[in-house]
C-alpha cells in the first residue's frame, strides 16, 4: 500500500494574508476558512499555551501537510 506524503510548510516563508497552495494538488488553503471544507484539521500540537504546530489533510487530494513557524512570531511585540 502507497504511502502518502507529509509535506511541510513554514508560515514564516509565506506573504500576504497566509493563503498556499496544496503542495501536490494546487488547492488554495486558507487560514480564513473556518469551514473544513477544503481541510481538515488532524492535530494540533502545543507547546505551553502556545500553538507549535499543526496537521491538516487536503481534502481534495488526501495529502497531508505539517504546518510550522507558529512560534516564531513573538506575541509581546504588540503595539
Amino acid at each position: 500500500m502507497a504511502r502518502k506524503s507529509v509535506y511541510v510548510i513554514d508560515l514564516t516563508k509565506i506573504e500576504g494574508d497566509g493563503s498556499f497552495p496544496c503542495p501536490k494538488c494546487g488547492t488554495l488553503i486558507s487560514p480564513d476558512d473556518e469551514t473544513e471544507t477544503v481541510y481538515t484539521i488532524l492535530e494540533t500540537k502545543m507547546r505551553g499555551e502556545d500553538l507549535e504546530e499543526l496537521i491538516i489533510q487536503c481534502k481534495v487530494c488526501g495529502s497531508k501537510i505539517r504546518l510550522t513557524g507558529f512560534l516564531s512570531y513573538p506575541t509581546s511585540q504588540v503595539e
